[in-house]
């Protein structure tokens, strides 16, 4: 799924790309993807002619502010990204038109749904899995969604002492759970969450009550390091995500552990172990990464 680094990517590429852009028209080859309004025929209507005045980022929700008042909030989950091109659609396959090799990467091919732009270049959400929704909401609609998604760890006001006040309302729980908890922190999943804690010498399952005071501040470090490690390599795209311009992210040579079960821990040398946290496949080192 793709997590704050890629997300952010996105956003970038799109601000460069489709900012300030009209839509003329769209098409849904899934229209399950459309979550609101779920006839995509009012779909259309709510965002054909107008522009895109705005695009952010919060947790993992792009958000596209349009010059009718409303926003369209896209949620990639676990295998969507958009792109920027030109396609024709040949025996029911959308084909790249234009000169860019990248877009003809496999992980490509699954255009979901498309919008016609003013500038006759096409933004079109690619997903393998079908599992990406699309809404259309409200100002107040907006806000109610993005009221419940935890703080921004890359933002200033994520501070050590916030980071604390939030590990202190934690009962009991696993650090990894809580890492990836969107309601605690916004955009960490579990490719960074593995890649933090290998980082922090921290073990995923590891009690938040039980971290020592000096293994919070080396996680709180960690999260700001990872995460602009991510966004500064454009991303993870070991799996499918691709940037807009359908070319993989760079943070793979960076990847110390998620994934790397059996091979070598780049610190000690260790068999890097996996186990299940929340039905979630978890990568750690389990001589630097001791549950003690």
């Amino acid at each position: 799924m793709p997590e704050l680094p890629e997300v952010e990517t996105t956003v970038l590429g799109l601000k460069k790309e489709v900012l300030g852009k009209k839509i003329l028209d769209c098409i849904a080859q899934t229209k399950k993807i459309i979550k609101k309004p779920k006839n995509f025929e009012l779909f259309k209507k709510e965002i054909k002619g107008t522009m895109i005045e705005k695009i952010w980022r919060r947790g993992k929700n792009i958000i596209f502010e349009l010059s009718n008042k409303k926003f369209m909030l896209v949620h990639l989950k676990l295998t969507g990204h958009f792109l920027i091109g030109k396609w024709k659609q040949e025996n029911k396959q959308w084909i790249p038109i234009d000169k860019n090799e990248a877009l003809k990467d496999p992980m490509n091919r699954f255009l979901r749904v498309i919008f016609f732009l003013d500038d006759g270049r096409q933004l079109a959400l690619s997903d393998l899995r079908k599992f990406a929704k699309i809404e259309i909401l409200t100002k107040e609609e907006l806000e109610r969604t993005l009221s419940k998604i935890g703080p921004e760890p890359l933002d200033e006001n994520f501070t050590l002492e916030k980071f604390k006040e939030i590990l202190g309302k934690v009962k009991k729980g696993k650090i990894k759970k809580v890492l990836m908890d969107q309601e605690k922190i916004a955009g960490i999943g579990n490719i960074y969450s593995d890649e933090i804690l290998w980082e922090s010498k921290v073990h995923p399952e590891k009690d938040v009550k039980k971290l020592k005071e000096k293994e919070i501040e080396t996680i709180f470090t960690a999260i700001k390091k990872i995460l602009k490690k991510g966004l500064e390599n454009g991303g993870e795209s070991f799996s499918d995500f691709r940037k807009i311009t359908g070319e993989k992210g760079g943070f793979d040579k960076e990847r110390k552990v998620y994934r790397r079960e059996g091979e070598e821990c780049f610190r000690c040398k260790s068999k890097i172990k996996r186990i299940k946290i929340g039905q979630r496949s978890s990568y750690f080192c389990p001589v630097c990464q001791k549950n003690d």
